[in-house]
């Protein structure tokens, strides 16, 4: 059900650009706007990861340099079939993790410092299993798409308000969509309804990553308990880099803000999540050993292991 209903609002957001490039320039601007939708996706597509990764600065780190972080990883991926994703960390207070990259053979997984000061290994294991779940699902590339149409929405809406402001807007003899009144009501309102859409995408996929992720990892409980300690945290020391287009990506709003502004947060709320999360735990659920880790949970690299030799994981 939550898949048919994201590629349902992939969908509304898509017509919505086009119907805004209708306005704009009638039949000529919906095939404008179209390409403008397919140019723009297919850019996020192949370079998103790197951009977001150079934004926060964050740091590709391997199993010498991260062996802990590194080892819960690659278990999990293997529980889910996955490709072992590259793991990175953003030297950040704050903490919160993500995941990007456009499919499974080239996924990321990158958490901040911080994560690894305030979570206990359990916890950790079941926000890793989370992020995991995102790219088993490819929900990368549908936030991508979701954040990228959003963005094309915007950028059309304000060449809407400047055209009528100093074009006055197209006659409907000539194939526009409503002249100036009409430019001006969609440049206000296609913003607002894409923003809406793309709040709608973002919920329903981190409801179903909390599920498969929890699943994934056999521990619902440590999921629900790291969502409480994060945003508690996040809520003290909101992230000074994080940006409101990357926002979506975190499993929690690295972004202040009021709890009015929490209404219309691309984030579902914690208590909903952890509510549905705790209901999973009553239902069988085993909860796995988790070996402890070492304070920060990385270090600098020690010598790599002789060629030849058994390069085992080292859990201290």
């Amino acid at each position: 059900m939550n898949q048919t209903k994201t590629v349902l609002l992939l969908g509304a957001l898509t017509g919505l650009l086009v119907l805004l490039g209708g306005v704009i320039g009638g039949r000529g601007g919906m095939m404008i706007a179209l390409v403008l939708a397919v140019a723009m996706n297919f850019f996020s597509y192949w370079y998103s990861d790197k951009i977001v990764l150079a934004m926060y600065q964050a740091q590709p780190v391997d199993e010498y340099q991260a062996p802990g972080l590194y080892n819960m990883v690659r278990e999990l991926a293997a529980t889910a079939g996955l490709p072992v994703p590259r793991v990175y960390i953003i030297e950040d207070e704050t903490p919160n993790a993500f995941a990007t990259g456009r499919d499974p053979e080239h996924a990321v997984v990158a958490v901040t410092s911080g994560i690894m000061r305030i979570l206990n290994p359990r916890e950790l294991r079941g926000v890793l299993a989370h992020e995991l779940a995102h790219v088993k699902d490819r929900d990368i590339l549908i936030g991508s798409v979701a954040a990228t149409l959003a963005g094309a929405v915007m950028v059309l809406a304000n060449l809407a308000r400047f055209g009528a402001i100093f074009g006055g807007g197209r006659d409907d003899e000539e194939g526009g969509g409503g002249g100036m009144l009409g430019m001006i009501l969609m440049s206000i309102l296609a913003p607002v309804g894409a923003f809406l859409i793309q709040m709608a995408v973002s919920r329903g996929r981190e409801y179903l990553a909390d599920q498969e992720g929890a699943a994934m990892a056999r521990d619902p409980e440590a999921l629900a308990a790291a969502l409480g300690k994060l945003e508690q945290a996040n809520q003290a020391q909101p992230m000074l880099q994080a940006q409101p287009q990357t926002a979506h990506m975190f499993i929690v709003n690295p972004l202040s803000g009021s709890s009015f502004a929490s209404l219309f947060s691309t984030h579902p709320p914690i208590a909903e999540r952890m509510a549905r999360l705790r209901a999973m735990a009553g239902q069988g659920y085993a909860q796995p050993y988790v070996a402890p880790m070492a304070p920060g949970g990385y270090a600098p690299p020690p010598p790599p292991p002789p060629r030849g030799g058994q390069g085992g994981i080292d859990w201290s």
